[in-house]
């Protein structure tokens, strides 16, 4: 009988050489090296589809919210005041507050301190971040969520119901949860004297956006707030898109000013550092950064912000350009006429460089 079209005498050949094809290879010589061949192939697909399906479950139904509820009474209780100590940085009045939540998430706060109006981004824990508004006195008006994943969109539903004139902001393309005014790239946001750019930087999501707060109004720095994008020394994985998608993303934020402060959504800086010196062990920026963050972890002291001249320094994976890490990670990822194509290349294999270096 022929299946989805195949004629049927096609089918029987085919089947007959997949047949004399598996026979071939267990029969040699090398069949201990063929079964373990098979076997690695089929492993390494069996965990890429567990975790396609694990990741579904998380993103698309209320497995993942219950997850997320579970990660949070963990934390709560392991953390009560926090993973991490950290400090504001107050400008000519603005005041941008890390909030240490979840295991080592950060959410903030943006503070127009004239105004006595707030911006909320990504508030996970949605009982930290109302202890904060309600100590610095202020109106929560507005939600900046850089993607769905719960460890960022959890307070979403429980602030935005707390303060009913609170917007929740993202990308249309994420299925943020409570969003209530959508986003594209290069839409500006403003409350009191914040200007907020949104910035789409697609790859750890299909509609990730990171928020950049413009430093003229108020003549100060300007801020990156990056979600999962970019980390101190790191960046997010590639669960909605592609090397070349997250290497576009990244390119994104190094066109912005080496002043920007950076304020990533995760505590990685110790662990990452430590992975930047595996594949540039002679960058003497990444030795005295990583001397720093570890005086600050002995102390629980958070890493943020960093600075993008900083990560141009030391971050591998914006330094994808350089020829000394082309060479480092070996032949075939150097210059080529497709640059794009090589530099992606270079990113892939850091990532799964990364993986090995965190399960070893």
């Amino acid at each position: 009988m022929a299946w989805l079209g195949w004629p049927a005498p096609f089918l029987w050949v085919a089947s007959c050489g997949l047949l004399l094809f598996v026979l071939t290879l267990f029969l040699s010589p090398r069949s201990c090296r063929a079964r373990r061949t098979l076997r690695g192939l089929f492993m390494a697909r069996s965990k890429r589809l567990l975790f396609r399906i694990g990741y579904s479950l998380y993103t698309r139904t209320w497995l993942g919210y219950l997850f997320y509820r579970q990660q949070l009474r963990r934390a709560r209780n392991r953390y009560p005041k926090g993973h991490s100590r950290t400090q504001p940085r107050l400008f000519n009045g603005v005041k941008v507050l890390p909030i240490p939540v979840l295991s080592d998430n950060y959410s903030y706060l943006i503070i127009d301190t004239q105004a006595r109006l707030a911006v909320a981004v990504d508030p996970s824990d949605p009982q930290a971040v109302q202890a904060s508004i309600e100590k610095e006195g202020v109106t929560l008006v507005a939600i900046l969520c850089t993607h769905k994943h719960w460890d960022h969109s959890g307070g979403n539903r429980d602030l935005s119901r707390r303060h009913q004139e609170c917007r929740v902001y993202g990308s249309p393309e994420d299925g943020i949860p409570y969003l209530t005014h959508p986003l594209c790239h290069q839409d500006v946001v403003s409350v009191g004297r914040l200007q907020i750019r949104a910035l789409a930087t697609p790859g750890h999501t299909q509609g990730h956006l990171v928020y950049l707060l413009d430093g003229e109004p108020y003549k100060g720095p300007s801020c990156l707030f990056s979600g999962d994008l970019l980390f101190l020394s790191g960046c997010g994985r590639t669960f909605e898109g592609t090397a070349e998608t997250m290497l576009s993303s990244l390119d994104t934020v190094l066109g912005l000013g080496d002043d920007t402060l950076l304020w990533p959504g995760h505590e990685y800086a110790e662990e990452n550092l430590g992975f930047a010196g595996v594949v540039e062990p002679e960058n003497l920026a990444r030795e005295r950064k990583l001397q720093w963050v570890q005086r600050q972890r002995m102390e629980r002291k958070g890493t943020c912000p960093s600075t993008l001249g900083e990560e141009r320094s030391y971050n591998p994976f914006l330094r994808t350009h350089c020829l000394v890490l082309q060479e480092a990670l070996g032949p075939g990822l150097g210059p080529s006429e497709d640059d794009g194509y090589s530099r992606a290349q270079l990113l892939e294999k850091l990532r799964r460089l990364k993986d090995l270096h965190k399960s070893k």
